[in-house]
């Protein structure tokens, strides 16, 4: 089996990785211990809320046609209120 150059220098910069480096590297989950791999994609707690959950009742309409653009529609809806309270006082 040849041997590989070493992936970092003398001053402890890594070096351009090959086509060859990547083939013999081995996926993070067969290495990494199972702690790290728990904790990975794992988001901390929220440092303060910065929304309130409340119910509200709004017409079918305007949930379908939020719900229509997708993945944040009511984070989009929540804009969409912000944008109204700017130009109006609520009653």
């Amino acid at each position: 089996m040849k041997k590989r150059a070493p992936l970092t220098d003398a001053e402890g910069e890594v070096r351009e990785l090959t086509a060859e480096d990547f083939r013999h590297f081995k996926p993070a989950a067969d290495v990494l211990p199972p702690a790290v791999a728990r904790k990975l994609g794992v988001r901390g707690p929220q440092k303060a809320p910065t929304k309130d959950r409340i119910t509200i009742r709004l017409s079918r309409d305007v949930v379908d046609r939020f719900r229509e653009t997708g993945d944040g529609w009511q984070t989009r809806i929540d804009a969409a209120l912000k944008d109204w309270l700017k130009r109006h006082k609520p009653a």
